[in-house]
């Protein structure tokens, strides 16, 4: 399996034209750039400057006329990542990202997630960005996957999640 890196994984917004879609499906992400900013907000400082490149390329895409949505399945009660996810998320809706969040436990029976549960992002209904992570939760990167049976599955997951999520500012964890 050939994996790109995140970098890489973002040019793939530069290629997009209608949608993009992100599943996130992890209480917990080890992201190096994150350490700084989530261990402060543990201590009751708040700085999400970091977060300026994504809401950056969001608010380019978005301003352009595309859509830049993302789920969040959790756990409940949160984890401390999830809680400062949380407390962050505004900043992604404000550069035009619509985030949702679904509670685990709200999952339909029986839901298999396809790309092997992994996070990923669909581009377009027509590509996938799977997520890896090693053992103790970094990224390792991101495989492409174009098979139409993949990507298919994907965007049945897709609706059906987002239809059943909540949206971020009627969300109360």
């Amino acid at each position: 399996m050939e994996l790109i890196s995140s970098a890489e994984r973002n040019q793939l917004f530069e290629r997009f034209v209608h949608d993009a879609f992100h599943l996130e499906l992890r209480d917990d992400y080890s992201v190096s750039n994150e350490e700084g900013p989530y261990e402060s907000w543990l201590r009751g400082v708040a700085d999400d400057s970091f977060m300026a490149p994504w809401t950056q390329l969001v608010k380019r895409v978005t301003d352009s006329g595309m859509t830049v949505r993302r789920v969040r399945v959790v756990s409940e009660p949160h984890s401390p990542y999830i809680q400062w996810e949380y407390a962050t998320t505004h900043v992604n809706e404000e550069a035009g990202e619509s985030i949702r969040w679904l509670p685990r436990n709200k999952l339909p029976e029986g839901l298999v997630f396809p790309a092997e549960g992994n996070d990923w992002w669909l581009f377009d209904d027509k590509l996938l960005a799977v997520g890896h992570f090693d053992d103790t939760g970094c990224v390792l990167g991101s495989e492409v996957i174009e098979s139409p049976a993949v990507v298919a599955e994907c965007i049945r997951v897709r609706d059906l999640l987002w239809d059943m999520a909540i949206p971020h500012n009627e969300y109360k964890p």
